[in-house]
């Protein structure tokens, strides 16, 4: 899962840097992705290194020139970094005053004063939905690691328990429900109801995130038994603070890169009118990077200020928050590089013409489209995109209801298995501390959770409506 910007480019069309037929660049896929995964697990070779080896060894094996394959692969390390990337340095630094102001502290304590034991895991899945509804899946994550890693440490609670319902919450609110980049082409494509579509996204996301989350994370927590990264842990300020910001004002500031980017949304929605001065307004203020750099300006003074930080302070603490993240952007940069690579040799379109002659239901037909070029690929929203467009047609004799469906199927079946061609696999696996093992084990299984669980439900829908 990568963001808007990155993903409209990769599935923009793009001249193949191969001729290789199906089955050879079939093979290529596998052997690339088995050579990224022996590096990481055998070799114990780093992750940035192990994913630009496999970038070129696919397009070896699928015949293309060295040249090309090289060019597809830094030009998705650039976009991922440039709109992921700035992501994560504008979260690692609101993290970062969260923490030294003791802002951070105060909502994990209010929140385990709330809530504790067996009801943890359900407030996390709750908050992180909240959270998560208008945002893309990368802000929700950089948003929720404080408090996820904080909540974790403080009680006790095993990193999965608490993780994976947080994990959950957002991944279901990305893949079904609008405003998400991934639905709302759907939606255009397939000419749906937006308004039923979030109607019948809602009710197959409530069941499916509480399988997937709360449910789902008992087990997880029972395979991957790990502790919070020490290094990714928002560390207490080394001086005792006077005084520490409010629960009200540390929330707000949270919350304010959601309410931006909520607004961008429902404008868009209502007016659609891309010549209307308040819709540009919106365009601006709710874009990713600007609610971000908002959060944290405000923060410098709802946070900082609030705990008696000099100006040099709060200078010293964001320079002291971009070191850490250095890591985490090159292997999630590389694994956009990867991913971008599989899309320029033609894999999409492979499997599309694999799917041409299908005969089977429509919905179910959606749903495998979007998780066979998801596997191939890692880009969900590509994956809806493809998808969309192929099932299309379908969708011209289909009632209000079912083409919502339909567009709920495809969104399910984009989020299977999330593996080491997806950037966002690399971006949990880094945030929690874990190895490839053991993010497939967890964050894989989750999201392949959420894909069958959905799956069943807008079937059941489908009966009924």
């Amino acid at each position: 899962m990568t963001s808007l910007s990155v993903e409209m480019l990769a599935a923009d069309a793009v001249e193949p840097i191969t001729s290789a037929g199906n089955a050879q660049l079939g093979i290529a896929v596998l052997a690339g992705i088995a050579v990224i995964v022996l590096l990481i697990t055998k070799l114990k070779m780093h992750a940035f290194l192990a994913l630009t080896i496999g970038s070129l060894a696919l397009g070896s094996f699928a015949g293309a020139n060295p040249a090309k394959t090289i060019t597809s692969f830094t030009t998705g390390l650039g976009s991922t970094v440039a709109s992921v990337g700035v992501l994560i340095a504008l979260g690692a630094i609101l993290g970062k005053l969260l923490a030294d102001s003791g802002g951070a502290d105060q909502i994990v304590d209010t929140i385990l004063a709330k809530a504790s034991g067996r009801a943890m895991p359900w407030a996390m899945v709750l908050i992180a939905s909240i959270i998560g509804l208008p945002l893309f899946f990368e802000v929700g994550i950089v948003l929720m690691i404080p408090v996820v890693l904080l909540v974790a440490k403080r009680g006790n609670y095993s990193l999965m328990r608490i993780g994976i319902p947080a994990l959950a919450g957002l991944s279901v609110m990305h893949g079904l429900i609008p405003p998400h980049p991934g639905p709302l082409v759907a939606i255009d494509a397939l000419g749906a109801n937006l308004g039923v579509t979030l109607a019948l996204g809602v009710l197959v996301a409530i069941p499916t995130v509480i399988i997937a989350g709360p449910v789902f994370s008992r087990y997880a927590a029972r395979w991957v038994d790990i502790e919070a990264p020490e290094k990714m842990i928002p560390q207490r300020p080394s001086e005792d603070l006077d005084r520490r910001p409010n629960f009200g004002a540390t929330l707000a500031t949270i919350l304010l890169p959601v309410v931006l980017m909520l607004v961008k949304a429902l404008v868009d929605i209502v007016v659609d009118d891309p010549e209307n001065h308040v819709q540009r307004v919106t365009d601006v203020i709710g874009s990713p990077l600007i609610a971000l750099l908002a959060a944290v300006l405000v923060g410098m003074f709802t946070l900082g200020r609030a705990a008696g930080f000099t100006k040099g302070r709060i200078t010293s603490t964001v320079e002291k928050s971009l070191a850490p993240i250095a890591g985490i952007l090159l292997i999630v940069g590389a694994g956009g590089g990867f991913k971008q690579t599989l899309i320029d040799a033609g894999v999409g379109q492979m499997i599309l013409d694999f799917s041409e002659n299908w005969s089977i239901p429509a919905l179910l037909l959606g749903w495998l489209i979007a998780v066979a070029i998801r596997l191939a690929t890692g880009s969900a929203t590509v994956a809806t995109i493809s998808a969309a467009g192929l099932v299309a047609p379908l969708a011209a004799d289909m009632s209000t209801s079912h083409a919502a469906l339909l567009v709920l199927a495809v969104g399910a079946g984009s989020l299977f298995f999330s593996h080491v061609n997806d950037a966002g696999f690399w971006l949990v696996k880094e945030y929690f501390g874990m190895d490839v093992p053991q993010t497939i084990k967890t964050w894989s299984v989750m999201e392949t959770i959420i894909s069958v669980v959905s799956l069943a439900f807008i079937l059941l829908l489908s009966l009924v409506l």
